[in-house]
């Protein structure tokens, strides 16, 4: 085996044979994709999620995390918060000429040991190779498949005035932490992405409390794009108290120094939630039991219908409108 990608390994010949046979099934190998057929088949019945996703972040290794276990841990939490099992994944590469071999066993290596902790298994995929200088190293792209419980399923549950928001956990951090990261900037061992799969804590979630309305994991466009989300889907005006933020010392820092509001980073381990007034403190109670969401706080409420608007109340006591995000802040940064 060659020590870097090369174009034939994206050929479709012996070459990309050698590399599936030998480096993708060393680490992903189950009985449906040793078949290596042109799909994954499989058995399944009742209400099925199922998402897609391309992760083009860079850098491709950092703390807590690189582009493989991102990838999968990424897609996990797109099913999961719609109370979806995650059963299956899809798993595509695109590298660019000259890649080396040693990287991609990294890789292969995370999101094998990722896939495994979740009960996932990988069961279909695809490699490409382009030219020296016409990628970036490498891109991954995803699918996933899930079932849905009916008890999970939150869709068709009405959000009422009165009904209080809550983030899972401290926010900003991945989006904050690989802007410094990509910057150069030396950190402390605190100062690292949030990367974590929610789907048991989600799930649990679910399971034990039925006035949950509104699930949504915070990525690109940070909370502050999901509170709007809110607003527009379910026509109602959304209220958040900046006090009540759980924003952790370094993410504020690195927010003044970068110019980046953290409502608008990235994370990729944090949930925004809607439940019900009864409901909401226990589901405070329950996710703090979670090393990755110790710190979820209610931190507003919906207080009416028809005005599509999000609103964050100032330490000040101000009344600000708080938009979704206009453009791109952090490029690539999943």
């Amino acid at each position: 085996m060659n020590d870097l990608i090369l174009l034939s390994h994206g050929s479709g010949g012996e070459s990309m044979r050698k590399l599936i046979e030998f480096e993708f099934l060393r680490y992903f190998s189950n009985p449906i994709l040793d078949e290596l057929l042109d799909s994954g088949v499989f058995e399944l019945s009742g209400t099925l999620a199922m998402t897609t996703d391309s992760y083009v972040i860079n850098p491709i290794f950092f703390k807590n995390g690189d582009i493989g276990k991102l990838s999968v841990f990424g897609t996990l939490n797109d099913l999961c918060v719609v109370g979806a099992k995650p059963l299956f994944l899809s798993l595509s590469f695109i590298f660019e000429e000259g890649f080396p071999i040693q990287d991609l066993k990294k890789i292969l290596n995370s999101i094998s040991i990722a896939a495994n902790s979740a009960s996932v298994k990988i069961i279909t995929g695809d490699t490409k190779v382009v030219e020296k200088n016409k990628g970036d190293k490498v891109f991954i792209n995803t699918a996933g498949i899930g079932i849905i419980e009916k008890h999970r399923d939150w869709r068709n549950r009405k959000i009422q005035e009165g009904d209080l928001v809550i983030v899972s956990g401290s926010i900003g951090e991945h989006g904050l932490y690989i802007m410094l990261e990509r910057l150069g900037v030396e950190t402390d061992e605190e100062v690292c992405s949030d990367l974590a799969n929610m789907t048991d804590i989600i799930l649990g979630m679910l399971d034990n409390f039925n006035e949950v309305k509104f699930v949504r994991d915070a990525t690109r466009g940070g909370v502050a794009t999901v509170l709007n989300e809110i607003s527009q889907k379910y026509h109602v005006e959304v209220e958040v108290y900046e006090e009540e933020l759980p924003i952790k010392e370094w993410v504020k820092n690195a927010s003044e120094v970068l110019g980046i509001d953290p409502l608008y980073a990235a994370n990729e381990g944090k949930a925004v939630i809607v439940a019900s007034p009864t409901q909401a403190p226990k589901i405070i109670q329950y996710l703090q039991q979670f090393d990755i969401s110790k710190d979820a706080r209610i931190i507003g409420k919906i207080k009416g219908f028809q005005k599509n608007k999000t609103y964050l109340i100032t330490r000040l006591g101000t009344r600000r409108i708080l938009e979704s995000l206009k453009g791109d802040i952090l490029p690539r940064i999943c």
